[in-house]
């Protein structure tokens, strides 16, 4: 890593400690995962918890592996700043449980920190304290299947005070992590203030617990077919769900000030782990492009030069891509999310588009084998390819990119101006 972004002695012992973990524990792992979930279509993956991950949990807790992304003004963090915890997240990214294994998966991650930051101490007893311990999980319910959610503005569920309770009603989908058994409750986003001006102070936060009554879950929804049981992404339905006042998060009105505070990290830590994923990705090009048995019209793929452009452009790529999340995640360090939405959006536009045309090349090097399910290529296409729309799609950070240069413009304009008058003096003395 280059000096900019040096690491210290002691994040770099933690991060070779993560290493051998997701190298020699996590990633043999996977088959055994994916074979103590049954066959996909099963009803039983959504009662099941593999039992390796579990054992994975307890091996991570042991080599201090655990909870690393929780932020620093929790008293128990680890003490990592964004850029720190970016260089972990791009190890953890190497293998689909990894993040799991150390309690630093999402959405489990986004909603502890809206706990840590904005709970109030019986929010954190009864909510926060479990989920570090890695004994219950949760799931962040956004996403609406009737409207443009991509605007969070449009969101229509609907939270109503009645007395000292909240009433919810609304349907949700792609809610990750709403089909695991062991997800306790739900951080909702839901509007209480319809007819505020303020169509950003109409939203709020509030907690609803898994078992409430009223809470009903549709379908599980899949992925290019894979339905990532038993955590999954659900569809489901708030009908007339009463929760307490209490279980309102930060005040009435505040829903934005506290998805905003989610989502920012959030989106660097999955952007570090999309290149990990790449460089696996490119790991398993390069290991076929120079396989000695496998020849096509007498050479090996490595002595066909669309194969080495191939290979040259995913490790430019990566490199550049990786640059740019350090960025993001020092940006934040250095100024706050706020500050660094800009380089956030770069990231998040620029590296899921990068991991998925590195994917694709080692596809296309694997041919048919690349897009079965004897190589994890095809899965981490799948995957990959969701993180071009979720935590806000392309379209919606470009936009935001060209607002913040549009607003260059003036001075820009002004800057010309006393160029040219300048200029023009100049020119008059010569």
């Amino acid at each position: 890593m280059s000096s900019i972004f040096q690491l210290s002695e002691r994040v770099q012992k933690l991060k070779k400690v993560l290493e051998d973990f997701v190298e020699f524990e996590c990633i043999p792992a996977e088959k055994v995962h994916h074979h103590q979930l049954g066959k996909i279509g099963s009803a039983d993956r959504w009662t099941v918890v593999p039992s390796v991950i579990e054992k994975l949990k307890t091996r991570a807790k042991s080599l201090g592996l655990w909870n690393l992304f929780l932020p620093s003004y929790y008293p128990e963090s680890p003490g990592l700043t964004n850029l720190e915890y970016a260089t972990l997240c791009e190890v953890m990214g190497r293998s689909h449980i990894a993040a799991e294994a150390c309690n630093c998966s999402a959405p489990d991650t986004g909603n502890m920190e809206v706990f840590a930051r904005y709970g109030t101490p019986e929010q954190k007893k009864k909510w926060l304290v479990p989920l570090m311990e890695g004994k219950i999980r949760s799931a962040f319910a956004m996403t609406e299947p009737a409207v443009a959610s991509s605007d969070a503005t449009n969101i229509q569920t609907e939270i109503t005070r009645e007395g000292n309770e909240y009433v919810i009603n609304g349907r949700k989908w792609w809610i990750s992590g709403a089909g695991d058994p062991r997800c306790a409750v739900y951080v909702v986003l839901g509007k209480n203030d319809p007819k505020n001006p303020n169509k950003h102070k109409q939203q709020s936060v509030i907690i609803v617990p898994a078992d409430a009554k009223g809470v009903k879950i549709v379908r599980p929804m899949t992925i290019y077919g894979y339905d990532d049981a038993p955590h999954g992404h659900m569809e489901m339905i708030f009908d007339n769900v009463r929760v307490p006042a209490e279980n309102m998060i930060l005040g009435e009105g505040r829903g934005f000030e506290v998805i905003q505070g989610r989502l920012g990290p959030g989106r660097i830590h999955h952007c570090m782990r999309a290149i990990g994923a790449a460089e696996r990705a490119l790991e398993y090009h390069l290991l076929r492009a120079t396989d000695q048995t496998r020849t096509t019209f007498g050479k090996v793929l490595a002595q066909h030069g669309k194969t080495s452009f191939d290979v040259a452009q995913s490790r430019m790529e990566i490199d550049q891509a990786r640059l740019l999340v350090l960025r993001a995640a020092a940006t934040i360090d250095e100024k706050g999310p706020k500050a660094a939405m800009n380089e956030i959006a770069m990231a998040k536009v620029i590296v899921p588009n990068i991991t998925l045309a590195v994917i694709d090349r080692a596809i296309q090097a694997w041919g048919a084998a690349g897009v079965c399910q004897d190589l994890p290529l095809a899965y981490m296409y799948g995957t990959g390819r969701t993180l071009r729309i979720a935590d806000g799609p392309d379209e919606v950070h470009t936009i935001q990119i060209a607002k913040v240069e549009f607003r260059r413009a003036d001075a820009l304009r002004a800057h010309h101006k006393k160029q040219a008058e300048v200029s023009e003096q100049y020119l008059a003395k010569l």
